[in-house]
């Protein structure tokens, strides 16, 4: 070093601090480009030999779940929650960013007798903050619904930090913000949903809910097993959700991630108009989400969600992050919920989660129990290449069955409530078929009996063996 450097050993030593600094950035970008490659690989993102499904870590993936709670990341023992949904097969959960519920904190801090929306609530942040890094552990994707609708009316809108009587930054007159909203979301008065350019365009408004979706942003970009809804059932104007679609994706690629986005619309009529927004606008939104559809009951429920599969162009997910349905409720009752659960599933659609407890079953233990036994038996079929096949049943009366199949190889038949059926199995037939091997699922009970194999016959009767929830899987081998 001496002979090389003659006197000007600092300066030697210098270059050689700036060759080691240059070599470790180098191997630092490349490590950044490896770990931004994988993560986009790796993230919750449509699935490439079947749009109609997720594919996650590069594997399809079919979503179910359940769960106590709507706002997941605000419930005590949440870990245990989670960890239990896991246990019984479940993968999927529901996040509205609200705070309306008993015990819930909001997402601003209180300064004085007034909330300062420029200054976070920690707590908040924190407890979502667990949630995210725990579903990420645990390979549960979160659906987030990034405006939590009730949040914004009646008694919460009362409380709400953005109400102008509630916070120190902007008031009612400033803003054209009501500081009471009597009125049922349904009727969208609320002016707080049109702070957007091409409503009011009330840049006072707008930029604190842009600070609040900046934040949530940077609780999650840089996890891939987030889904975004902009709402949860709403019925605004379609430039509302437009706007935050259109941010969030921008936001994201600014960021150098990819993100799927979805809007949520009220009505239960899958053919009214508001819907279209979603089911028109690939270039909006990527996927789609037909929960309000789950307030239709039996046959009509499966004919709804049907024509839309058929139609929707281009193919992509639809998912149903809400399934209604509990005795004592105001959806229909347990079977109700439980039936939709399964109809959904068979019926080709990405995703089913039971709402939360009095409007769904949420995860009480008959929801667990048909979780684990639509594992069960979905575990056993390739779910990615099956289609719903209703056309392959004869003597079938309204709501008695149910058919999703790969023909000429495997069946997978659901009965709600007794019955028998004939399976047409020649279509798409194996010239090698000998032998054709049924087993039963006991749903409520999670068990397989009744297994038997039988020579190969173009036609095969059904007959449930009770009257109760039960599926069968028929292989051709």
């Amino acid at each position: 070093m001496k002979r090389l450097c003659g006197p000007n050993i600092s300066v030697c030593k210098l270059v050689l601090v700036l060759i080691i600094f240059t070599s470790l950035y180098s191997v630092a970008q490349d490590n950044q480009v490896k770990e931004d490659l994988d993560m986009d690989k790796n993230r919750i993102q449509i699935y490439k030999e079947n749009p109609r499904y997720w594919q996650y870590k590069g594997k399809p993936i079919l979503l179910i779940g359940g769960s106590v709670e709507d706002n997941l990341f605000q419930i005590p023992n949440l870990k245990e929650h989670l960890e239990l949904m896991k246990s019984v097969g479940g993968n999927y959960v529901r996040s509205t960013m609200g705070w309306n519920d008993e015990g819930n904190i909001p997402p601003f801090k209180k300064v004085g007798d007034k909330y300062d929306l420029n200054q976070w609530n920690e707590e908040f942040w924190n407890n979502f903050r667990n949630f995210i890094k725990w579903t990420h552990e645990m390979d549960i994707i979160v659906q987030i619904e990034v405006w939590g609708t009730f949040t914004y009316y009646r008694d919460p809108w009362a409380e709400n930090p953005f109400n102008p009587k509630n916070n120190s930054n902007y008031t009612a007159e400033e803003t054209g913000l009501p500081t009471v909203v009597k009125d049922h979301p349904v009727a969208a008065k609320n002016n707080f949903f049109r702070s957007v350019p091409k409503e009011r365009n009330q840049e006072i408004v707008l930029k604190y809910q842009e600070k609040f979706v900046d934040k949530l942003l940077e609780e999650t970009l840089s996890y891939g097993h987030i889904l975004y809804c902009m709402d949860n059932e709403t019925a605004v104007t379609a430039a509302w959700g437009e706007y935050w679609s259109t941010y969030i994706k921008k936001k994201a690629t600014e960021a150098g991630r990819a993100v799927e986005t979805t809007e949520m619309w009220d009505p239960w009529d899958l053919s009214d108009k508001k819907h279209k927004a979603t089911f028109d606008h690939p270039e909006t939104y990527s996927f789609c989400d037909i929960s309000q559809n789950n307030h239709q009951k039996r046959q009509r429920h499966w004919d709804n969600a049907q024509k839309i599969r058929s139609q929707l162009t281009p193919i992509r997910p639809i998912n149903n992050i809400k399934i209604y349905g509990a005795d004592g409720g105001r959806f229909g009752s347990t079977r109700d919920g439980l039936e939709r659960f399964w109809r959904n599933i068979y019926g080709g659609f990405a995703s089913a989660r039971f709402h939360r407890p009095d409007s769904g079953v949420g995860l009480t233990e008959i929801a667990q129990a048909h979780l684990k036994s639509m594992r069960m038996i979905t575990d056993e079929i390739d779910v990615f290449t099956c289609e719903p096949h209703n056309e392959l049943l004869s003597n079938r009366e309204e709501n008695e069955a149910y058919t999703f199949a790969n023909p000429g190889k495997e069946y997978a038949v659901y009965f709600p409530k007794g019955g028998s059926v004939d399976l047409n199995l020649s279509v798409g037939k194996n010239t090698n078929a000998k032998t054709v091997t049924m087993r039963w699922l006991n749903i409520r009970k999670s068990q397989w009996t009744l297994e038997k194999e039988i020579p190969f016959t173009d036609s095969l009767t059904l007959s449930q063996p009770a009257e109760a929830h039960w599926a069968v899987l028929i292989q051709v081998k």
